[in-house]
């Protein structure tokens, strides 16, 4: 009887366990799938021209501004609804709490219009005139006229002030050249809201940030992110790949060969900041410094490689993802047959023969899979860049028309960092939080761009030698 209950046991838990398996692919899918459309939809949507609202409060008073979303007050007393509405200069206050009790009249103007300026921020409100060395414009014909300057570099701009007024019936005089873009979303069609849709994200995408990280792109942090992670994988690949071999195919396997296996995945685990430490003592002060004082003591007490820079952040991250791409690599060389290289030898091959036109063709694969996960670990991390070499703001890129081209003593942005201080150390973080989501997705796309090109490679080299690894 008891085998008979243990033997429908196991039939019940055989066919539990696909479930559970399924299941868990299941849910792991759908976190995934909603990490991805929030970062999306919040992300994206920040660039879409939004409609802008006008309302009459009971009090009187008028608020103009973008509804942003809605907050249930305490004891079910009402529901808040906050507006962003710019105009920081005015009332030092880019945000607006409204009860929706208290609203007396919604509209949406087609004449609200939406400034981006510096050093401001947006302003939100009504154009009433462009004023100019000749002639004051109003109506249609100013915002026309603002519109063709607009399109102008700001050096290139002619001299003029532009007159604003708010919801509140305040009069602003507005530098021409200081204004970077102008909307009037209400009074635009479906096809001009997505094209000025593009053209955010493009701005984005391809300019510096502005007004302490809450404006402006993020070309600089997108540059410094790739260029980084490509020297990473130049540096740990070779290193890997040739510490793997060591351990595997010519080290003598005894209790040392364990200990060192033990000791490199065990550096696997340990915090990154702890690699960060070790950067900064050995190769920014420690290596750094000595160079300062061979090549560039008529340039100190100010260092140029004895700070943080581009090539001591691509060695630290490569001395931490290090153990990640000697495990993936010792892995794919123990699943190679042992025939293969005993069927080499035989033919006369000699041992370095047989590792380099046997042995390693068959474990690129897995060479590439350490790489794709180093990848994905360098491009993401931020307390280690913090202490070797990271920055707020760069002012000059560490590729330029100077030679020697490549400057790996400058300091440089990262996206990470940048989605890190534009979260938790911006003026407004209200304002920032779209571009968290924005940065927060670029990230992730960058992050998948470079796996899917490592992985196609190991497809391919998987093709072509016809390797099970």
């Amino acid at each position: 009887m008891s085998r008979l209950f243990a033997s429908a046991s196991k039939h019940r838990l055989d066919k539990l366990w696909p479930w559970l398996c399924a299941a868990s692919v299941a849910l792991s899918l759908l976190m995934l799938s909603a990490l991805l459309t929030l970062l999306l939809v919040r992300g994206l949507g920040h660039f879409w021209p939004a409609t802008l609202e006008e309302i009459t409060l009971r009090s009187g008073s008028v608020v103009a501004g973008q509804a942003i979303r809605e907050t249930p007050l305490p004891q079910e007393a009402g529901v808040e609804r906050l507006y962003f509405k710019g105009n920081r200069d005015v009332d030092g206050a880019s945000w607006h709490w409204v009860d929706i009790d208290d609203i007396t009249s919604r509209t949406t103007p087609h004449d609200l219009i939406r400034l981006e300026r510096a050093p401001w921020g947006s302003f939100i409100g009504r154009l009433a005139a462009v004023e100019t060395v000749q002639q004051s414009l109003h109506g249609r014909e100013a915002w026309d006229y603002l519109n063709n300057a607009l399109a102008l570099p700001a050096n290139q701009r002619p001299p003029g002030q532009l007159l604003l007024v708010t919801a509140q019936g305040e009069t602003l005089r507005q530098p021409l050249d200081s204004v970077s873009q102008a909307l009037a979303p209400n009074a635009m069609s479906w096809w001009q809201k997505t094209h000025t849709w593009g053209t955010n994200v493009w701005q984005f995408l391809s300019e510096g940030p502005r007004a302490a990280n809450t404006s402006g792109g993020v070309w600089p942090a997108i540059f410094g992110t790739v260029l980084m992670v490509i020297l990473m994988s130049v540096i740990v690949t070779p290193f890997g790949v040739l510490a793997a071999i060591y351990l595997n195919e010519i080290a003598h396997q005894n209790r040392l060969t364990r200990l060192v296996r033990i000791g490199v995945r065990n550096l696997a685990g340990v915090p990154s900041i702890v690699y960060g430490v070790f950067g900064l003592g050995v190769f920014v002060y420690g290596i750094g410094g000595t160079l300062d004082s061979w090549f560039f003591s008529d340039t100190l007490p100010s260092p140029t490689f004895g700070t943080g820079g581009l090539l001591w952040a691509s060695l630290t991250l490569a001395l931490l993802t290090l153990p990640v791409v000697i495990v993936a690599t010792e892995e794919g060389l123990a699943r190679i047959p042992d025939a293969q290289r005993e069927g080499a030898v035989a033919l006369g091959a000699t041992r370095l023969e047989m590792l380099t036109r046997i042995v390693l063709p068959m474990a690129t694969p897995a060479m590439l899979t350490g790489v794709i996960l180093a990848i994905a670990r360098a491009a993401g991390e931020v307390a280690p860049l913090m202490l070797v070499g990271v920055a707020k703001l760069a002012p000059q890129m560490p590729v330029d028309g100077e030679f020697p081209y490549v400057h790996l003593e400058r300091k440089f942005m990262h996206l990470g960092y940048h989605l890190f201080d534009t979260a938790f150390h911006g003026e407004d973080v209200q304002a920032a939080m779209p571009l968290v989501y924005a940065t927060a997705l670029l990230l992730v796309v960058i992050i998948l761009v470079l796996n899917l090109t490592a992985i196609f490679l190991r497809h391919y080299f998987r093709r072509q030698r016809g390797s099970e690894c």
